[in-house]
Order: structure tokens, then sequence, then C-alpha cells
């Protein structure tokens, strides 16, 4: 392997989401090809090893232990998936153990205490047999077990049922035990090593080929009449002890990559958390020159979407408290601003009250002089939706939107819908008495699931919504775009009724207590967020950028360790 080209531009890869899993995988690629170490030509080839294991395995046919076999047999060139050196030979997973079984198929009765330990596919580990919650089973219940499932230490169990199919570890416990059939037991011969085989069956190969096997919908699962035919490369004995003995050497450096990489993201995560938290300092004098360091330092400290995401919530959380623009003494205050809307509302013949008593409104902390602090009907009215009659599907086109939830899946920070699956004339309305409600209408999934996805989207035509829906329509008198950042700060599963179908019930929501600014702040807030939104944008851009960037030298480096690349291609992944 080219350690010394990989070791040369880690820095520039080490961040790649994947680095680290892949590396591991590809040392066990290489494992299994014979490109880990080099052949030593005064090793006893593999086919000598074939011969000694015909040898035991006629032996253990003799002895009764086993049942007659055939081979192991050669596996024709054309099977065979790629060249291995001269000395190794290409074998069947069957041919070279002397058993292939799996644990009991009917699930016996255990329990927490016992006279045999009961193992599952939840007590196989990487590193061995773990026994947390470890069940048992009786005597007469594990003799019938073990008589055909006998795994002694030092065997190989490898689990084929379930999510963790493709798990194989080493037997490590001294006493017999139980097993369930989502474990198969592989026993060898004495004179392989085991330990080569758990690496190679661990392999990118091997767990290849059991993938395609993998049957179940519900439950993957790999049968034992697949696993027998399955390829194995096999090396000479002294070149196994040599490959193992490399495979764990740079296995411990991936550790110590992995452990410098959890390091340098913790370092990070701490100070992106600090920056973050000068941002959410509530000293005005300071704020000014705490957005600028954090906004400056940021876009070093950024390697993950999720960081991203936490800095486009604090942009938000900022905007409606009244943090994220300074105040104007000349700006009209929202006091006056709310008897535009409360005269809008009497036009119109509304009848909810404009200033009205809030629930906690302690919530919104201190809010600058000229904003107030209401609740959130006082904004506007209730868009609500209509159960449309099943025969209504609506039509091909129309002058109106006919909405649904699955109508809110808009591609990236889309905010407006400007297409639907159905539409709806007048006539259709009428006869289905559903509200046509008009555009800047803010509306968002009521029922099920969805209420977490957090979804908003602002109605560019008029638009009919089904019973799933609510939304609000906010007065004229207000910026639309601040609204909506409004109601995307607003965790509507904080007041969501029910478990089994979570609901929102209008009554609930009308009091959210939220604080509204004058409008020319408004227009102000909306301007910044956006421009902090965009940068947000670039951030998640060279992110990609980078990311992509470091995979492809990445696959570049690993290329060309199996099969040297010219160097300017490798120049030209960079």
């Amino acid at each position: 392997m080219n350690a010394e080209r990989l070791l040369q531009h880690y820095e520039r890869i080490a961040d790649a989401p994947d680095a680290i899993a892949r590396l591991r995988r590809f040392i066990l690629d290489l494992a299994v090809r014979g490109k880990l170490v080099p052949q030593d030509a005064n090793d006893e080839p593999a086919s000598e090893l074939l011969k000694r294991i015909a040898k035991e395995k006629a032996r253990l046919v003799k002895a009764g232990e086993i049942r007659k076999f055939v081979g192991p047999e050669a596996v024709p060139v054309q099977d065979q998936p790629f060249n291995v050196p001269q000395n190794w030979e290409w074998v069947r997973l069957g041919d070279v153990l002397t058993k292939l079984t799996d644990g009991t198929h009917h699930s016996p009765p255990n329990g927490p205490v016992g006279d045999f330990k009961y193992i599952t596919a939840k007590n196989i580990k990487n590193e061995g047999v773990l026994l947390d919650d470890v069940s048992y089973v009786s005597r007469e219940v594990h003799e019938e077990i073990f008589a055909r499932c006998n795994p002694a230490k030092g065997d190989i169990l490898y689990i084929k049922d379930g999510a963790t199919t493709g798990v194989v570890t080493i037997n490590d416990l001294d006493e017999p035990f139980s097993m369930l059939s989502s474990v198969a037991l592989l026993k060898l011969p004495s004179f392989l090593f085991n330990r080569l085989v758990v690496e190679f069956l661990r392999s990118p190969f091997f767990y290849d080929q059991m993938r395609g096997f993998m049957k179940g919908a519900a439950i993957t699962r790999v049968t034992l009449k697949r696993m027998g035919p399955a390829l194995l490369s096999l090396p000479p004995l002294a070149e196994q002890h040599r490959i193992v003995a490399k495979v764990d050497e740079l296995m411990g450096l991936c550790d110590r990559l992995a452990a410098a990489r959890a390091g340098r993201e913790t370092a990070r995560d701490r100070l992106a958390a600090a920056s973050i938290a000068r941002l959410n300092a509530t000293d005005p004098e300071t704020f000014r020159e705490d957005a600028r360091f954090a906004l400056d330092a940021l876009p070093a400290l950024t390697t993950r979407p999720d960081q991203i995401k936490r800095l486009r919530q604090t942009i938000l959380n900022l905007a409606v408290r009244g943090k994220l623009v300074p105040q104007d003494a000349n700006d009209e205050p929202a006091s006056e601003l709310l008897k535009r809307i409360a005269k809008e509302k009497a036009r119109a013949g509304k009848r909810e009250k404009v200033e009205a008593d809030i629930d906690n409104e302690e919530e919104l902390g201190d809010l600058p002089p000229t904003w107030r602090a209401v609740p959130l009907i006082a904004l506007g009215s209730w868009a609500i939706g209509s159960g449309f009659p099943k025969n209504e599907q609506g039509f091909e086109s129309g002058p109106h939107f006919f909405l649904k939830v699955s109508d809110m899946n808009l591609p990236g920070n889309e905010k407006y819908i400007t297409t639907s699956n159905n539409f709806i004339d007048d006539d259709a309305a009428r006869r289905m008495r559903a509200k046509i409600h008009p555009p800047g209408t803010i509306i968002f999934p009521k029922i099920g699931g969805a209420i977490a996805t957090n979804k908003r989207r602002i109605l560019n035509r008029g638009s009919a919504i089904d019973n799933n829906c609510l939304g609000i329509t906010f007065s004229s008198a207000l910026n639309v775009e601040w609204a909506f950042l409004l109601l995307t700060t607003l965790d509507f599963t904080r007041y969501q009724a029910g478990t089994a179908v979570p609901a929102l019930q209008q009554s609930v929501l009308e009091r959210i207590p939220v604080g509204l600014p004058p409008l020319a702040e408004q227009h102000r807030i909306v301007a910044k967020v956006d421009a902090l939104m965009a940068l947000c944008d670039r951030l998640e851009a060279s992110l990609t950028a980078a990311g992509d960037t470091r995979r492809r030298l990445l696959d570049a480096l690993l290329a060309e360790a199996l099969a040297p690349a010219d160097a300017r291609e490798l120049e030209a992944a960079e």
C-alpha cells in the first residue's frame, strides 16, 4: 500500500465525511487481494494448505464428526473475480470449514436465569461475545441445541439475520452455550488462522457477496446455503499471520486518526458554540462587535451541515427578539401599527381582538421599547382547511390551487408555493364550501408527523387548503416576509395535542406570544436575514465543494494504491 501518498495528503482528506471508514474498508480490500504485505517465496503455498485441509476433513469424516465431503475443488478461472498472488488459491468458504451451521430455528424458553447462556445477534460484537443482557436456557434445551450447533472457544460467529448482518467475531467464551439461528457457526481446521478468516469475512468483497444474497423485506437474511459457496482468497499460512499483524497495525492507525479527528471536531464545536453564544448575548453595547467576530470566525469553524443549521436558527432567533438590526428612534412604533391592524380587521368584520392577553409573555425576554408583545392571532386571521369530498380531486388547471400537505414539499429554502398538483375554479370552491385564501397566506401542516417538519409555505395565488392544513392570513399592514420568518421560529410541536395522531388546535396557537416590531424595522430585519442566509448558503456551498474535493482526492489515492495511476491523473483529481 502506498502509505506515503496517503499520509502526504491526509490533512486534505481527513475531514471527508467517510474518510476513516473508507480507509478501514480499503485496508481489508488490499488484504484479500494480496496487496497488503509482500509475498515470500519461501512460504509453503496455499495449494499445500488445501491438501492438509482435505486430509483433516477426511479424518473427521472417518471419526464420524462431520459428513462426507467432496473437495476442496478448484475454483474455475472464469469464476475468479480478480487475480491473487501466485502462491494463493481461490476457494469456496464451505470447502475450507469443518463445520458451517447455525443455532436453533425455534426460539426456546429463556430468561434471566438458567443453566446455560443463550446467545443471539445482540450479543455478537466485533470485539467478541458481549454478555450484557444475556439470557439463559435450561440444560435440557441446551443439550438439544448443542447437539447440532456446538460453539467452542476460537470458533467464528457470524450474524446472518437482521440489521447487523455481516458482523463477525471470534468466540472468546470458555464455557459452552446455546445460540439462535440469527448467528452462524464456522469451525476451521486447526491450521487455518481464525483471525485471518474473520478479517476476510469483514472485507467489502465478502460483504458484497452476502449482500447480493440477502433475502427478506423487513429483515435482511443470509442463508447457510448461500454462505457455503461464497468465494474466499486463501493465502499461505505464514502470510496469513503477516496480513493480520499488518491489519492490526493499520487499524490501530485508523483508531488514532479517528481520535484525532474527534478531538478536532470537539474543539471546533466548542469554538463555534462560543461564537454563536456571543451572537446570543443580550448586551446591546457589544452586540455589533460580537456579531462581527462570530461571522468572521464561523466560516473557518464550520465543517458540518448541522453547524450551519444552528447558525441559521440563531439568526432567526435574533431577528424575532429585536437583536439582529439596530432600532431607529424615528420608526413609527409597533403600537401605531397595531391600531392600523385593528382598523383593517374591523373593516373585514373580524372579531379577533388585536390587544389581548397572552400566555408566557416572559418567554419573549426584554423586547426593544418600540416593539409590542402580542398574541399570534392579533396579527392576522386563521386560514382554515376544508374537508374536501373524496370525489373532488381537483382539475388539471384553474384559477386557484387545491393544496394538500404534500404540496408543501418544496426544494431547498423556497418559501412560495408556485405550483400545485391540482386546481379548482370558483364553482368547485362553492360546491365544496372551500374558502379561497388570498396570496400571502402562510400555511403549515396541522395533523400528524408532518407538524415536526416545520414546513411553512406562502401562497402566491388564491388557494383552497384541505383539513390537514392550517394557516394565517396576516394583515396587509405587515411585511409578509417578516411574518414568514416569525412563523419559522415557532416550534409548533410544543403546542400539539394527542400522542397517536398529534394535532394543532387554533385556540392554543392563537395565544402564542410573539414580538411585533415597527414596520420599518420589519423591512430591515428581512433584508439582514436575507443577507445572512445568503452567507449561510455560501458556507454550505463551500462545505460541499470542499467535501467533494476531499472525496475525489481520497478516491484517487485509494485507486492509486490498488492500481498505480499516472501522477497527472492524481493532480487533476486534486
